[in-house]
């Protein structure tokens, strides 16, 4: 298995298809966004999507941003649209990319990432611990959970 990164790697209107296979509502935002061309003008130039793949399998997805759904804020960096296919659920694969995050935030000099999300327990086997409630775009509250880098 591998980390690829959707906007450096090769082949990204294969892997743009595979992320539509995505069965959740964000995942289907994240590809309008991306076949749009649109993801970095929401979430900030810098949007980096990363993708575990094992071969031609996509496993998992999400995005390190410098913003996600919860604006205004000055919280920044941001991890969103994290999904993981059914049929891998359960392996904790997400950590491989959150440690790809950690590696990429270390190389910024960033110190803490955020994560907007209405999970209560997922989050918290990677080292995120609960920040503060805060109203996401459409004023829903929404659990922001804080991540430190060393």
């Amino acid at each position: 298995m591998q980390v690829i990164e959707y906007f450096s790697c090769e082949r990204p209107e294969y892997w743009l298809s595979q992320i539509k296979k995505s069965d959740w509502g964000a995942g289907q935002f994240l590809y309008e966004l991306l076949s749009e061309n649109k993801l970095k003008s929401a979430v900030g130039e810098n949007a980096k999507v990363l993708m575990l793949t094992n071969g031609d399998e996509l496993i998992s997805f999400c995005t390190y941003a410098e913003k996600d759904d919860i604006q205004p804020t000055d919280l920044t960096p941001w991890i969103g649209f994290v999904y993981t296919f059914p049929e891998h659920r359960g392996h904790r694969y997400v950590g491989e990319l959150f440690r790809e995050i950690e590696r990429l935030a270390g190389t910024e000099n960033v110190h803490d990432i955020y994560i907007s999300t209405n999970a209560t327990g997922l989050y918290e086997k990677y080292g995120c611990e609960f920040y503060q409630m805060m109203n996401d775009m459409d004023g829903e509250p929404s659990r922001v959970y804080r991540k430190h880098v060393e």
